[in-house]
């Protein structure tokens, strides 16, 4: 038998294990991953529009977030922390709000962020992969570690440009992943409803 049947036997041990019966409903899945993937192939042509969307999303969750918080913080009294609950929900609040009122500005900043943890990811994944260079499969760590590499070096050096599209790209790919996998698990589950 060769690997690829034993994964197939695998996932439909698993589908058939899952509760809710899932093997029954696959189509619900596919519809779902087939949402998700259009949704995906639209983000990666309004990656700019997908930007702005997620940072305004991201600052209305901070700044509600920092609000309800510094709310709580003023029903804290007595409380010898809570000047700095108090000052954490500020942060956020401005935060958030700053966010909200320029998106284009928070997701350029957001994005040298991004990169340079990119940098620092894929930095310290190549240590990790030669340190371990004597086991089997090492090499994969390594590759995941230069490709981390490179995507912070191709974000920082169309940076602050890069900051108005990768946001939107990263939300989009992801996206279509999700989508991919919704229809690739929906499938599996209905040849194991087949088979059943």
């Amino acid at each position: 038998m060769n690997e690829t049947a034993t994964n197939e036997t695998e996932i439909a041990e698993e589908l058939r294990a899952m509760p809710g019966n899932l093997t029954r409903h696959w189509g619900w899945l596919v519809a779902l991953g087939v949402l998700s993937t259009l949704l995906g192939v639209m983000g990666l042509w309004m990656s700019i529009w997908l930007t702005v969307a997620s940072v305004l999303v991201f600052g209305l969750l901070l700044a509600v977030g920092g609000g309800l918080q510094l709310f709580d913080a003023t029903k804290c009294k007595g409380w010898k922390s809570t000047f700095a609950h108090g000052g954490i929900a500020l942060i956020y609040l401005i935060a958030g709000v700053l966010m909200i009122f320029d998106p284009l500005s928070a997701a350029i900043a957001l994005t040298l962020v991004l990169g340079v943890a990119l940098l620092t990811a894929g930095s310290l994944r190549l240590v990790i992969a030669f340190q371990h260079r004597k086991e089997k499969g090492w090499t994969w760590a390594a590759f995941g570690g230069a490709l981390s590499l490179l995507l912070g070096v191709l974000v920082l050096v169309q940076w602050p440009v890069s900051g108005v599209w990768v946001i939107g790209l990263v939300v989009a790919i992801e996206l279509l992943i999700n989508g991919w996998t919704a229809i690739f698990l929906g499938l599996a589950a209905r040849r194991v409803n087949r088979t059943a």
